[in-house]
């Protein structure tokens, strides 16, 4: 993006503590408002169970709706925005007209699919209420691409953070004042339209507005296509199990199972959000940009494969063994059932931090095209799955028709990037099979003998020492 007096100038440090400065602003951001998420939900979830479902199901299909609205622009967009010969102004108002256009689309869409399912009336005002405050997340998420290339996501950062406070903060106060779910589902477009004006009046103070041409609007179509397809499949991939298990769960099979996948789902949101997405993936665009040679691309991504690798195996043993504790202590003793789902569905963690950054390492590339026929093999895999399982046993054909899919599109993700950079490289990758390994040796001979927070304590010693020795290093 073209330099101006109103931008910052670059950072001091080095790279990678840029890179953790960057993180930091988001992930303080993303924690305040996830903290009031999780006290929302868990006030609405003791409330009530099948009010629960329906927020949880509002919010799947809100998230569908979201990616039909970006039509996959966020990731060309950090390219276009970077581009000397193209206006920023100008290209912001043509991705934001084409974001436009979509939502209404999608909302209508909707509309014909609460028709279709049979939805009730109140159900289909929470759905629409907390769909279009999802949905209208599309528009927003433009100014934030924006931040971010201009390396400002302090002020992405602030924003969600206000946004968080002022819509979470209207649906706690509604909840316990006791207001219907319709009233209270409107916490979301407040939210959101938080995020829109403050990031509308921070971005276009320093970025004015150009009128869109109509050939430049069909020209970003056509190459936010292939992206759009990809998003869409990967949302449809990921929530369908949700619809199946509306349909033969019920309200409360969806709550079961949402339950845990907040907090699993939120896990892999985190890093692949911010960490990857919002600060790491412009890295790697500019170094594909100013250098072909994938010397320093696979650099960063072998190093950033082997921290996530080191950070989803002691999360998800964590989740695993104490998800007991965890889901009585938070939800309450009427969600048994999702005691057992997330012992499954922890599996989806270290499948997330991987094939998250293998995708963005092809888009990097432009392998996008390769990257489409993945994830559409995905969404085929993960409609038989449904199709098969969820009918069979409801919550266990949920869990594992999610788990069959993330595999198997990380599985093809992860070994194309394997093959080009080598993104796993065997000495790292042996010594966390070496802590691994020790550490369960450790939790299955201690865990009879100790106290269970000793023994699982035991158990991550060695993640902890392996950590510790390749911060020292590098």
């Amino acid at each position: 993006m073209p330099a101006t007096a109103n931008q910052p100038t670059p950072s001091s440090g080095t790279p990678s503590h840029r890179i953790l400065r960057k993180f930091a602003y988001l992930l303080s951001a993303r924690w305040i408002r996830e903290a009031l998420v999780t006290v929302f939900f868990i006030l609405l979830a003791r409330k009530s169970a099948a009010t629960y479902g329906e927020f949880m199901l509002a919010i799947s299909l809100g998230a569908i709706l979201v990616l039909v609205g970006e039509f996959g622009l966020n990731l060309p967009l950090v390219s276009l925005l970077t581009d000397k010969d193209r206006h920023p102004g100008t290209v912001l108002s043509q991705v934001m007209l084409i974001k436009s256009v979509l939502l209404v689309g999608a909302l209508a869409g909707s509309l014909a699919f609460f028709q279709w399912q049979g939805y009730s009336r109140d159900l289909q005002l929470v759905m629409l209420a907390i769909g279009m405050g999802v949905a209208l997340e599309a528009l927003a998420s433009t100014f934030f691409v924006a931040f971010q290339v201009e390396g400002r996501q302090d002020l992405e950062g602030r924003i969600k953070a206000l946004g968080a406070g002022v819509g979470l903060g209207y649906g706690l106060l509604t909840l316990l004042l006791g207001a219907s779910a319709q009233v209270v589902a409107l916490f979301k477009i407040i939210e959101t339209l938080v995020f829109l004006a403050a990031g509308a009046y921070l971005i276009l103070r320093r970025i004015p507005l150009q009128r869109p041409s109509l050939k430049g609007v069909w020209a970003i179509t056509q190459r936010g296509l292939i992206f759009a397809l990809i998003e869409i499949a990967a949302i449809v991939y990921n929530k369908a199990n949700l619809f199946f298990l509306q349909r033969y769960g019920g309200a409360d099979g969806v709550a079961q199972y949402s339950v845990t996948n907040q907090t699993v789902d939120g896990v892999s949101g985190v890093v692949s959000g911010l960490l990857l997405q919002s600060v790491l993936f412009p890295v790697f665009v500019k170094l594909w940009k100013e250098d072909k040679d994938t010397a320093q691309v696979s650099s960063l991504a072998q190093k950033t494969a082997a921290w996530l690798l080191a950070a989803a195996l002691p999360l998800m043993f964590f989740l695993a063994v104490e998800s007991d504790r965890l889901i009585m202590l938070i939800y309450g003793s009427h969600y048994q059932d999702a005691v057992w789902l997330q012992k499954i569905l922890v599996a989806t963690i270290v499948c997330g931090f991987l094939h998250n950054l293998a995708a963005l390492l092809m888009v990097s590339m432009r392998r996008e095209k390769l990257l489409l026929v993945f994830y559409l093999s995905g969404l085929g895999i993960n409609l038989l799955a449904c199709g098969l399982l969820v009918p069979w046993q409801p919550l266990l054909g949920a869990a594992l028709s999610i788990v069959i899919t993330k595999v198997a599109v990380t599985s093809m993700t992860v070994s194309y990037c394997q093959w080009k950079l080598n993104l796993i490289p065997r000495k790292p990758f042996i010594q966390l099979l070496g802590a691994a390994l020790a550490g369960f040796l450790a939790y299955f001979l201690t865990k009879s003998l100790l106290p269970r927070n000793l023994a699982e304590l035991l158990a991550l010693v060695p993640f902890f020492a392996l950590s510790w020795r390749w911060w020292k290093e590098r």
